[in-house]
C-alpha cells in the first residue's frame, strides 16, 4: 500500500504535520509554564525544570522533519511510523502541561496557605502525572493500557523481589515525611551510639544525610531510620539539657557543694537562665557524693564547648571554696623522677601579699603588723578568664587585690548594656566600700584571664580596728578621699554616679560597731 505525501522538504510539511490537537495542547503547555514563572516564589521557580525540559523533547520530532525530508510517495509503514511520532510529541506536550499544573496547584496554592510540600512526595506527584500522560496518549493510540499491565506483571514481581531494600526505603521515607519525627537542621541521635548523633542536612527517597560534630558526611537508609528510636535534641524546644557529674568529699555538706556549683556555672558559656540549671545528689560512690549538674543549652553544635566551660567553673569555684575533689585510689608503682622544682616559700608569697597591700590607698596609714596581718589572715582566691567575681548590686562585705592576672571592671545603668568601665592589673584592688561600709557592689568585676586575687574580709578588717581604734579615722579619710577621686573621673567621662555621703565615717563606726 502506497500513502501520497506532499512535496518534501516545504513549509507546509512541517506545519501540517503536527495535528490540531497537539497545537492545542502545546499552546496550553507554554501558558501553564509561563503562569508559573509569574506567580510562583523566586526561591521555588527551580521546580519548572523538568516542564522546561519536556517542552524542549517535544520539539525533536518537528527537528527530524527538517532534518529529514519526507519522499514524495511513502509506503504505509513509514506512515505508521510518521503516526507514532505524532504520539511521543503529544505525550511530552501533555506530560509537560500537567507537571505545570501540579507546580501551580501544590507551590502557588497548596504551599501560600500551609507549610512547604516535602521534594518526595512532589516527585511522587510528578511520577503520577507522566503515567497519567502516558495513558491518555496510550488510549488516543488505540492502545489498550490494562493488555500492558497484565502482560508485565511477571516482570513486576521480580523487579519488585529484587528492589524489595530500595522500596522498602522508599516507603520508610514517606512515612519520615509524613509523621515529621525531624526536620532538616535538627539535630538527631539514631541509634544507641553517642558518637551517632548529627545534623540533618537532607531527606530523600532512599536516604537521609546528616553531618556528625567530627564532620563526618554519613548517609543513613531510612529504613533503617523507620525500624530505629530517634532521639531529637532540638523537638519540641530548641534548648536540650546537658549532665555533668561531680564527685566531692563526704565531709561537705551537699547543699554547700550545690550553692556552689550553681553560682559558678551561672552565665557561663551556653548556660540559660531559662529553664533554669539544677544539681541533685545523683549517688554515694567509694570516692565521694556525686553531684548531678543538670543545665540547659541552644547551642547544641558547642555542646562539648558548653559542658567543658561549666566544668571548668565548677573546678575553680570549689578550689575557693577549699572543698577538694577526691582522687580514685589505686595502685601505683613508684618511679624515681628528676626532683620538681621548689615550690615558693611561705615567706616569699607572704611579702608578695604584703606589698600588693601596700598599693591600696585606704590601707596607707596601716603599721608593718597590721598589714602583716591582712596578709596572713586574706584568703587567696583563683578565677578562670571570664568568670566574674563580684556582680554589681550584689550585697558584699570584703576587699579584692590582684595578685596575678587582671580583671575588667563593668557597670550598668538601669537596664542598659554593661559599659566597660576599667581594666585593674597585679597590685589594684576593688570592694573598698563594701569592706568598709556594707554598700552592696557598684560594679560587675569579670576575670579577663585566670587570676589570683586577695580577698580581705569583714572579719578580718574587724580584728585591726579592734586593737587599733583611732585607725577607723584615717580609713574613713582615705575612703572619702577615693570616692571622690572616683567620682569625678567617672563625671569626666561622661558617666552618672552618686556622690559620696558626708556621713561615711558614721557608717564605717556603725558598721564596725565602734
Amino acid at each position: 500500500m502506497i500513502a501520497e505525501v506532499a512535496s518534501p522538504n516545504s513549509l507546509h510539511d512541517l506545519i501540517f504535520w503536527t495535528d490540531a490537537t497537539a497545537v492545542r495542547e502545546g499552546i496550553l503547555a507554554v501558558a501553564a509554564l509561563v503562569l508559573f514563572l509569574v506567580t510562583a516564589p523566586r526561591g521555588r521557580r527551580w521546580l519548572s525544570w523538568l516542564s522546561i525540559s519536556l517542552l524542549a523533547l517535544s520539539l525533536i520530532p518537528l527537528l527530524a522533519i527538517i532534518l529529514f525530508p519526507q519522499p514524495a510517495v511513502v509506503d504505509a509503514g513509514v506512515a505508521h511510523g510518521l503516526g507514532h511520532a505524532h504520539h511521543v510529541q503529544r505525550f511530552f506536550l501533555l506530560a509537560s502541561f500537567l507537571q505545570s499544573c501540579l507546580l501551580l496547584v501544590v507551590v502557588c496554592g497548596w504551599e501560600r496557605l500551609a507549610r512547604a510540600m516535602p521534594k518526595i512526595f512532589i516527585d511522587i506527584l510528578r511520577c503520577v502525572m507522566l503515567a497519567m500522560a502516558l495513558l491518555i496518549v496510550l488510549w488516543d493510540a488505540g492502545i489498550n493500557a490494562g493488555e500492558l499491565i497484565t502482560g508485565s506483571a511477571l516482570v513486576t514481581a521480580v523487579l519488585g523481589f529484587a528492589l524489595k531494600d530500595t522500596l522498602g526505603n522508599v516507603f520508610a521515607g514517606l512515612a519520615i515525611h509524613a509523621e515529621h519525627p525531624f526536620e532538616v537542621g535538627d539535630w538527631i541521635q539514631y541509634d544507641a551510639n553517642q558518637a551517632h548523633i548529627g545534623r540533618v542536612v537532607e531527606v530523600n527517597w532512599r536516604a537521609t544525610k546528616v553531618i556528625t560534630l567530627d564532620e563526618a558526611y554519613v548517609i543513613v537508609p531510612n529504613g533503617q531510620l523507620a525500624q530505629a528510636s530517634i532521639r531529637n535534641f532540638t523537638k519540641p524546644d530548641s534548648w536540650s539539657r546537658r549532665s555533668i557529674f561531680v564527685v566531692t568529699p563526704y565531709e561537705v555538706s551537699p547543699q554547700r557543694v550545690q550553692r556552689i556549683i550553681l553560682e559558678a556555672i551561672r552565665g557561663s558559656f551556653g548556660v540559660l537562665e531559662h529553664p533554669a540549671p539544677s544539681v541533685v545528689t545523683n549517688n554515694f560512690t567509694d570516692r565521694g557524693v556525686e553531684h548531678w549538674v543538670r543545665l540547659f543549652t541552644n547551642d547544641f553544635d558547642k555542646r562539648d564547648r558548653v559542658d567543658g566551660m561549666a566544668r571548668d567553673r565548677i573546678w575553680f569555684a570549689l578550689a575557693r571554696n577549699g572543698v577538694e575533689i577526691p582522687t580514685a585510689t589505686q595502685s601505683i608503682r613508684l618511679t624515681q623522677l628528676p626532683a620538681p622544682p621548689l615550690p615558693e616559700p611561705a615567706e616569699a608569697r607572704l611579702a608578695g601579699r604584703v606589698e600588693s597591700l601596700k598599693r591600696v590607698g585606704i590601707f596607707a596609714g596601716l603599721s608593718s603588723g597590721h598589714l602583716d596581718r591582712l596578709a596572713m589572715e586574706g584568703r587567696e582566691c583563683r578565677f578562670a578568664g571570664g568568670e566574674p567575681v563580684i556582680r554589681q548590686g550584689d550585697p558584699g562585705e570584703s576587699l579584692f587585690v590582684v595578685l596575678e592576672g587582671s580583671v575588667e571592671v563593668s557597670a550598668r545603668e538601669g537596664d542598659g548594656l554593661p559599659v566597660v568601665i576599667t581594666t585593674i592589673g597585679p597590685g589594684g584592688f576593688f570592694g573598698e566600700m563594701s569592706l568598709m561600709t556594707g554598700a552592696a557592689r557598684s560594679a560587675t568585676i569579670t576575670a579577663k584571664a585566670e587570676s589570683c586575687l586577695l580577698e580581705i574580709d569583714k572579719a578580718t578588717m574587724r580584728r585591726v580596728l579592734e586593737e587599733q581604734p583611732s585607725l577607723v579615722e584615717t580609713l574613713g579619710r582615705a575612703l572619702t578621699t577615693r570616692a571622690e577621686e572616683r567620682s569625678t573621673l567617672l563625671a569626666r567621662d561622661g558617666r552618672r554616679e552618686d556622690p559620696p555621703q558626708p556621713d561615711l565615717l558614721q557608717r564605717i563606726r556603725d558598721y564596725f560597731a565602734m
